[in-house]
């Protein structure tokens, strides 16, 4: 079992193992050509020429990257392709010196043990920006959000007052 970069060739792979979560609400849904245009974010996990594993690390910036679309094949869950995946995602995030690594999972005990904590969501306007505010979920939400490192003291939003009232909207829509 080996972790690595993802390529374009393993864009189907990565949908076939992504779709097969979003189905049951577990993952967002990803489209192929979605999937194409961001390959460059996702790693993956292989077993003798097999993907098995995928996850994807998107940068905000320095101050702070998500790990995203985490997805294991059952038949292959529990044979350490997660805790590959995250290792090379966490990598990737430090090779571009990113201080502050998010993930939204309903899992927290495996990524604790990678050394996340839970925190909040209103530190992490940029993720409430980019997908919270657009999912389906925002009413009901039941992930956990967890950091590893820094939280951002800054946002890369255009303005202040844009942060201010995208989590105004996100506090509203929570009540």
């Amino acid at each position: 079992m080996r972790a690595r970069r993802a390529i374009l060739p393993d864009a189907p792979a990565v949908h076939e193992l992504i779709s097969g979560f979003s189905e049951n609400g577990t993952l967002l849904p990803r489209s192929l050509p979605e999937i194409c245009e961001n390959i460059r974010d996702f790693s993956v996990v292989e077993h003798e020429g097999v993907i098995i594993g995928c996850g994807a690390l998107h940068l905000y910036g320095v101050h702070l990257a998500e790990i995203r679309s985490i997805a294991v094949s059952p038949a292959a869950q529990g044979l350490g392709a997660g805790r590959a995946i995250m290792n090379a995602l966490l990598a990737e995030a430090e090779y571009h010196h990113v201080t502050g690594v998010c993930l939204f999972t309903r899992i927290p005990d495996f990524f604790a043990r990678m050394g996340f904590s839970i925190t909040q969501r209103e530190p992490l306007p940029d993720k409430i920006v980019k997908d919270c505010i657009g999912c389906p979920k925002l009413h009901a939400c039941d992930e956990i959000a967890m950091v590893r490192g820094e939280l951002p003291g800054f946002s890369i939003l255009e303005s202040p007052h844009q942060v201010l009232i995208t989590l105004q909207v996100y506090d509203e829509r929570h009540q």
